[in-house]
């Protein structure tokens, strides 16, 4: 018994010579001898009254920290790559109405498209004792160091939208996204088949070193192999923005190869509308004079094919936030995770356009 409730008895009873209690423990194990049991009965009521008040104590504790285990709010420290296009607010909105739909406390940070800025973010995460970590790389390497940092800290980690390039994939749960390499193949099998087959390719790609730009290429060019006479003429980053979509584009309509230009793919939706502005100011109609297939699926593509201005747009969808929360409460649950797991996506175009844009809530 602590010293505190040892001075208690004493103080309270007077008259009782000081106890052993350390025979009191031998009597619980092994049951008391005659001598004890005689020596118990002249002060027992003052032993069991401080039993009494130290079990309710205990008790009273027990339920106090089971009550504040059953009201804590889970936390989830979320890093977003930015607000670079309509996508990525959709994405955003998606994660934030989610975890305020289901009570959790979600500490949102906006790393403006820079490396160092998630990295800052993710070990504020880790500093602040969350119990989930989220984040969408902005691109696929350096994430090793932060990484094992996280594990150390033995917070999990859930990749969204982006994967990170790492030797030791235990240091993330699951990954929560699109196929890029397949959106890349379904963009030039869709090329292919408007084209017949024959194509000089302008191509605005996405943010150098970003898993879409460099997994949607991949699956481009694969497709391209079958096809000798669909070649790429001109291939510069439009970092996934529509300005720089645009300006990308009306430095292709200035170059010599102008002329031969008669498809363009763009790794993402914006960067097809900024393409699409420049190509109205030099005069060339879009979606007509050049051929459009772009990625992501986002409302501003539905109106342009509606427009007859944008050819095809092979979906991305970005309202992950429920699958997103889903991992988390399987991962807070102890419950084994598929290391992937694909979001559902289609290919659309022009002539699906009108019907389907009512439904885009993105």
């Amino acid at each position: 018994m602590p010293g505190s409730n040892r001075a208690h008895v004493r103080a309270q009873h007077p008259d009782v010579p000081n106890f052993d209690w350390r025979s009191l423990l031998k009597v619980v194990s092994t049951g008391p001898s005659t001598t004890t049991c005689n020596r118990m009965k002249s002060y027992q009521l003052p032993i069991i009254s401080s039993f009494k008040t130290l079990f309710t104590l205990l008790f009273a504790v027990t339920i106090g920290i089971a009550a504040q285990g059953a009201d804590k709010k889970i936390v989830v420290g979320f890093s977003q790559i930015g607000a670079e296009s309509g996508w990525r607010t959709a994405n955003t909105e998606s994660i934030k109405s989610e975890a305020a739909k289901r009570g959790i406390e979600l500490k949102f940070a906006d790393a403006q498209q820079k490396q160092e800025n998630q990295i800052k973010a993710l070990r504020s995460f880790v500093a602040q004792g969350v119990d989930v970590i989220a984040f969408s790389p902005v691109v696929e390497t350096g994430w090793e160091s932060v990484l094992r940092e996280i594990k150390r800290a033995g917070i999990p980690v859930v990749l969204s939208d982006r994967a990170v390039a790492v030797t030791d994939k235990s240091l993330y749960v699951t990954f929560i996204g699109s196929d890029f390499v397949e959106e890349g193949r379904r963009a030039a099998e869709w090329l292919a088949k408007a084209s017949g087959g024959k194509a000089a390719i302008a191509e605005l790609v996405g943010t150098p070193g970003s898993a879409p730009a460099i997994d949607r290429k991949k699956g481009f060019e694969e497709v391209l192999r079958k096809y000798p006479d669909m070649k790429i003429i001109k291939s510069q980053s439009g970092d996934f923005t529509r300005a720089k979509g645009k300006e990308v584009m009306e430095t292709f309509l200035k170059s010599p190869e102008a002329k031969q230009i008669n498809a363009l793919f763009a790794h993402n939706d914006d960067m097809a509308l900024g393409a699409i502005q420049a190509m109205e100011e030099a005069g060339v109609k879009p979606g007509k004079d050049i051929l459009i297939v772009s990625i992501d699926g986002v409302r501003g593509a539905f109106e342009a094919m509606a427009a007859g201005k944008l050819n095809c747009t092979v979906e991305c969808n970005p309202l992950i936030g429920p699958q997103l929360f889903d991992a988390v409460d399987a991962i807070l649950a102890k419950k084994t995770l598929l290391k992937r797991t694909a979001v559902q996506e289609g290919v659309y175009e022009q002539s699906q356009a009108a019907a389907e844009l009512p439904n885009r809530k993105y």
